[in-house]
């Protein structure tokens, strides 16, 4: 088959002849969305090392806030250790030392 485009072809006539070709970006691929709560974020970056209690979407996590990252967090409690993503969080409250 001849794929030359003939010097006399409009633009109209040579998308009629391509269109079955389709750049990949159109095809219909998974895209990845992160959402990030800066503050939410930032929240649990200032009580690492002390203990807190997050309601989640499943109920509530209580421990020391060992680590946060901007998609989850890191609840240290005894010898288990839970990773809650941070957009099934509800509330965070600081637990106060009495």
């Amino acid at each position: 088959m001849n794929n030359r485009v003939p010097a006399s072809a409009t633009p109209q006539m040579t998308m009629g002849m391509h269109q079955h070709m389709q750049p990949m970006q159109t095809m219909h691929q998974p895209m990845q969305v992160v959402v990030v709560e800066p503050y939410v974020y930032a929240a649990l970056r200032s009580l690492i090392g002390k203990r807190a209690v997050l309601d989640t979407v499943r109920g509530s996590v209580s421990g020391t806030v060992a680590d946060a990252k901007p998609d989850h967090v890191v609840i240290q409690e005894r010898d288990s250790t839970f990773f809650v993503r941070c957009s099934e969080i509800v509330w965070i409250m600081p637990e106060t030392g009495n």
